[in-house]
């Protein structure tokens, strides 16, 4: 995963609700950290290859990456300052 920015990839699918609950608190945090952080969202049905190549288990799954190493993951939903947390802890 090469990006000068940090990258958070989010795992997800549009039968899952915790996904569903996720995705707006997602984009919102995703615009406040514009220039900082990129976020990919990658649909599981659609790309079914990708989970498999991350050892996706469950979703929504995030996996932020650094320099292109994964720094960490977090499965399942989370508020906003749950997410803002997670972001900050390893960016």
């Amino acid at each position: 995963m090469e990006s000068d920015l940090p990258v958070l990839l989010d795992f997800w699918a549009e039968w899952c609700g915790p996904c569903k609950m996720l995705s707006p608190i997602l984009d919102e945090v995703a615009q406040n950290y514009d220039g900082r952080l990129k976020v990919v969202k990658i649909n599981i049905d659609e790309n079914p290859e990708t989970p498999q190549k991350f050892a996706v288990r469950g979703i929504p799954t995030l996996m932020l990456f650094k320099g292109g190493n994964l720094e960490a993951t977090k499965v399942g939903a989370m508020s906003k300052s749950q997410l803002v947390a997670f972001i900050d802890s390893n960016i």
